[in-house]
């Protein structure tokens, strides 16, 4: 047999490594510098005429950190973006599971209806919603042709949450999908085939082998609501708050970049900490189950 020497192997190596480049520039420009450039500015003081003054200070953390009313925002937020999560894992996994089951001549169409929303922009489909649920809306003037509501749709938690879980449901769904295909459907006939009920056959078998999956569609989906700003601004009409609101209010409105730096930061850690935690269970859980 031919074995390759460890110098073949560096040789092996190197070229794949250089596959890894594009990918490490992409994101040390569009995330490590940002973030590397708000770090310092994050200890500065507010400026007069600039954005900040070169002036060290822990006032930004510390009242970020110790001003209650910034506090509940962030519990908020993440308050928004678990459930907004679950929310896209239980309404998109029933789906994935029968687009990676089904055989039916449909599937294309079922995976372009899927697929079809991201064709639209953000703003656009919340300005959809924002028909759809106002007031004088669609919903609400059917609802009155049966003498129901008129119900507030809009401007309150609901009216975001809904958005955030349509915007990011196929992305979770498209994961799942990809994750549920890779199993064996020979795995499930044999669970039956020994007893086993459907039921116990999804969570004996199908769910435990799809856990990557939902680790990564979760995850994916959590990512985009703790950073989203135009659907709780556009559907929340500044009635829901969010961390990010207040950052681009912070930066852009009040022009306090180290206050709004200093928030930013510790979004960022905190969020950091909540995925550590998730992903150091989810691994847990995957080795215990393998």
């Amino acid at each position: 047999m031919n074995e390759l020497t460890p110098q073949g192997q560096r040789g092996k190596v190197a070229p794949t490594f250089l596959l890894l480049v594009p990918s490490v520039l992409l994101i040390s420009f569009l995330l490590v510098a940002p973030y590397g450039y708000m770090v310092p500015v994050s200890f500065c003081k507010p400026g007069q005429i600039s954005g900040y003054e070169k002036a060290f200070t822990l006032a930004n953390y510390a009242k970020a950190l110790g001003d209650s009313y910034y506090l509940r925002i962030m519990m908020w937020t993440l308050v928004y973006s678990i459930g907004t999560t679950l929310g896209c894992l239980l309404l998109g996994y029933p789906v994935a599971y029968y687009l990676a089951r089904t055989r039916t001549k449909w599937k294309g169409l079922l995976m372009i209806g899927i697929l079809s929303p991201l064709l639209v922009g953000v703003v656009i489909r919340c300005y959809g919603w924002m028909v759809l649920l106002a007031d004088n809306g669609l919903v609400n003037s059917l609802l009155g042709r049966l003498g129901i509501g008129p119900f507030k749709l809009m401007y309150n938690p609901f009216g975001v949450m809904l958005a955030l879980v349509h915007i990011n449901l196929p992305f979770m769904i498209l994961t799942l999908t990809g994750s549920i295909q890779t199993i064996d459907p020979v795995l499930e006939e044999a669970a039956q085939s020994l007893g086993a009920s459907p039921r116990r056959t999804f969570f004996s078998v199908t769910l435990p082998m799809s856990l990557p999956g939902v680790y990564s569609g979760t995850l994916l989906v959590f990512l985009q609501v703790v950073s989203a700003y135009a659907i709780p601004v556009l559907l929340g009409g500044f009635q829901v708050m969010m961390t990010p609101i207040l950052v681009v209010q912070q930066v852009i409105d009040i022009f306090n970049w180290p206050f709004g730096s200093a928030l930013a930061i510790v979004l960022f850690i905190v969020s950091g900490l909540i995925i550590w935690l998730y992903t150091r269970a989810m691994n847990r859980l995957m080795r215990g189950l393998a």
